[in-house]
């Protein structure tokens, strides 16, 4: 600081380092919350299985024996409690809102569960709606988090802008698919991580491909992938290949996810930490 200084940036002219600084734009978690890491779970595209993704993240680090939550911040399609199948009411005080639990624990904070009926929609503009991801991160109170997973819905618009900006995020998990414009599709994401100083952890390719239940034979139902090159070329770790398992949407239709019997995310737990610690 300029001996010079005044303490009063809107007057002095003098220049310190931290009047050239760029303000940050974090709001700061409820008083009572207590996260140590927030990813991020982004697509480039819509329909790629995201919230999937992310609700299987969720069982597989809670299975770890981490504490885990889910802050759905696709306000317009929540999925999530529909996933875990969590209708409980969301209770609160003067103090914050207090997430439901899924049956193994897992916290969940969604739109859908501040709504008198899950099938209404919800008809809002963008600052609302990035206002309401806002509050779902400083007006609830998540309590001894290891791990804070954000539904982002896709794209680079309103929300996953107010999410990178507004959310500490430890860094980010990209959802792909094995289509041939998913090149154009991750770098955008790519991209919108760089320039908002945001990690990226890795990328989870979903709908990789269809396994016969008869005779195990793989059908690659959307094409050869190309998620290997896209990686490399990007310098990206492939954190894991999920295929089309109707087992796994039959435990989504009945909120029962938690019960999910597959070996699709085996290490993906090791990346990610490895991940955080080298970014």
């Amino acid at each position: 600081m300029s001996e010079e200084c005044t303490h009063d940036c809107s007057t002095c002219g003098a220049a310190c380092p931290s009047k050239s600084a760029p303000e940050s734009l974090y709001e700061a978690p409820n008083p009572l919350s207590n996260v140590k890491h927030v990813i991020g779970i982004v697509s480039g595209k819509g329909g790629v299985g995201k919230s999937l993704v992310t609700s299987m993240m969720a069982v597989n680090f809670a299975r770890e024996g981490y504490k885990v939550g889910i802050l759905d911040a696709d306000i317009t399609g929540p999925s999530i409690p529909k996933i875990f199948g969590v209708k409980a009411d969301v209770e609160g005080d003067e103090h914050g809102l207090i997430p439901p639990r899924t049956k193994t624990g897992i916290e969940v904070m969604s739109v859908n569960l501040l709504l008198d009926d899950e099938k209404k929609p919800v008809v809002w503009r963008g600052p609302v709606i990035a206002g309401t991801v806002k509050q779902f991160w400083t007006d609830v109170i998540w309590r001894d988090i290891d791990f804070l997973f954000v539904d982002c819905p896709p794209g680079t618009g309103d929300v996953p802008l107010t999410v990178f900006q507004s959310i500490p995020l430890s860094g980010i998990i990209i959802v792909s698919s094995p289509q041939e414009l998913v090149s154009m599709i991750v770098a955008k994401a790519v991209n919108m991580a760089k320039m908002m100083n945001i990690p990226v952890l890795g990328i989870v390719e979903n709908m990789s491909y269809f396994k016969c239940p008869d005779c195990g034979t793989e059908y690659k139902i959307f094409g050869e992938s190309h998620i290997e090159e896209v990686t490399s070329d990007m310098g990206l770790d492939l954190l894991a290949r999920v295929p089309m398992d109707p087992k796994l949407a039959a435990l989504c239709d009945r909120g029962m996810l938690e019960l999910m019997e597959n070996n699709y995310f085996d290490g993906v737990t090791e990346k990610v930490l490895r991940g955080i610690l080298n970014k």
